[in-house]
């Protein structure tokens, strides 16, 4: 297995999953069960097995629910950074839990997304494509017509060298962001400690030309709403014991 360039992660868990109500209403997203395990429950298994030393999970709505499903988990230190007062959005999530992920790139995850490496390493291809001195953030990036539970029109166009080119609204693109990368903590600097998206500094990085993709073959899921749930469960009903 190839080492890692990264060894903590971030999984962004605070979320509302309003399109998953009425599950939500009582269950806070991450913990939707997905073939009889929560959805959080795949990302931190993959990170697991990567062999990760640490994991922030950021939570909001239901916290309570999720951190107490945390404190069960012992294969991994876990770490909470709390917005229960106020919820930060993906970018400033990630700029609160700065301290606790230290000054090398680390990886981000999304808690509504399923990958399963049965054709290709999800976290080892992140580390393969990884150039240090070219790239502030390295996105793993599905194609859309191979997406599952995903009906959206792509996020972005790639260059030949691996760079990101933004789509323009109405424009259709090959690849969508799959909720997962690799970044680097020092681009945060310039953000002030407050809400604010990832695709402000992704518009950012694209502006520097040090946005760039890794294309990925394996199978991924967007448990985004109720549609993609019942596309996950049916997905695993027929993969579950194939791996």
């Amino acid at each position: 297995m190839t080492k890692l360039i990264a060894n903590k992660a971030m999984i962004l868990a605070a979320g509302l999953g309003r399109r998953l109500q009425p599950i939500t209403i009582n269950t806070p997203k991450p913990l939707v069960m997905v073939a009889g395990k929560p959805i959080i429950d795949y990302a931190i298994d993959h990170f697991v097995k990567a062999g990760l030393e640490r994991l922030v999970v950021n939570v909001h709505y239901l916290a309570d629910q999720v951190i107490e499903y945390l404190d069960d988990r012992d294969d991994i230190e876990i770490i909470v950074s709390d917005e229960t007062n106020q919820i930060l959005d993906t970018g400033g999530g990630i700029k609160k839990a700065l301290p606790f992920l230290g000054n090398k790139p680390f990886f981000t995850c999304n808690s509504d997304i399923i990958w399963h490496d049965k054709y290709e390493e999800a976290l080892e291809g992140l580390t393969s494509a990884w150039k240090n001195n070219n790239m502030d953030a390295l996105l793993l990036l599905k194609p859309t017509d191979s997406a599952f539970g995903y009906n959206g029109k792509g996020d972005f166009f790639m260059e030949p060298n691996g760079m990101v080119i933004k789509k323009n609204a109405g424009e259709s693109a090959p690849f969508v962001f799959a909720g997962l990368q690799l970044i680097k903590p020092n681009i945060f600097e310039e953000y002030p400690e407050e809400p604010f998206s990832l695709n402000k500094v992704f518009d950012k990085l694209l502006s520097r030309e040090r946005l760039f993709g890794f294309v990925y073959n394996g199978n991924w899921l967007h448990i985004g709403d109720t549609d993609g749930l019942k596309i996950a469960e049916n997905y695993f009903g027929g993969h579950l014991n194939s791996k």
